[in-house]
């Protein structure tokens, strides 16, 4: 019986796993984007709108089907005070950032605000955008 002889591969070809990474590249590339999209909300326009970016608080959504999303989890108003007690014990705080679409009615913004203030949430910021006509109108 004759012994096999191996020998070390002193080349190693890279071309697969060079196509394998820019394929995962352009991949990345185009579903990050995708993931940062969140719920879309057109936000009331006011004069100011300065956000403190280094708050930290739940952002509570409602978009304009009257949709209420806790940091982009749907849930309904039955079990609003359960979910949104769960995400503030997540970050050990109490602050909301509410952003409502400016086509929601009054009432479902002030019913929620309302369950909130029911929950002893006091730190709550209402987020909007800054209307550049207004402030071009004042120049």
């Amino acid at each position: 019986m004759r012994k096999r002889e191996y020998r070390a591969m002193a080349e190693i070809n890279v071309t697969n796993l060079v196509d394998v990474v820019l394929v995962l590249l352009i991949i990345f590339m185009i579903s990050a984007p995708l993931l940062q999209s969140g719920i879309e909300v057109e936000l009331p326009k006011t004069k100011t709108a300065a956000l403190d970016e280094s708050a930290e608080g739940v952002v509570l959504t409602i978009d304009r089907k009257g949709g209420i999303f806790i940091n982009d989890t749907w849930t309904t108003l039955d079990k609003f005070e359960n979910q949104m007690d769960r995400e503030l014990r997540k970050i050990n705080k109490s602050s909301v950032f509410l952003r409502a679409d400016s086509l929601v009615p009054y009432g479902v913004v002030v019913d929620v605000m309302g369950r909130l203030k029911l929950m002893g949430i006091e730190d709550l910021g209402l987020i909007t955008t800054k209307d550049e006509d207004i402030l071009k109108k004042k120049k």
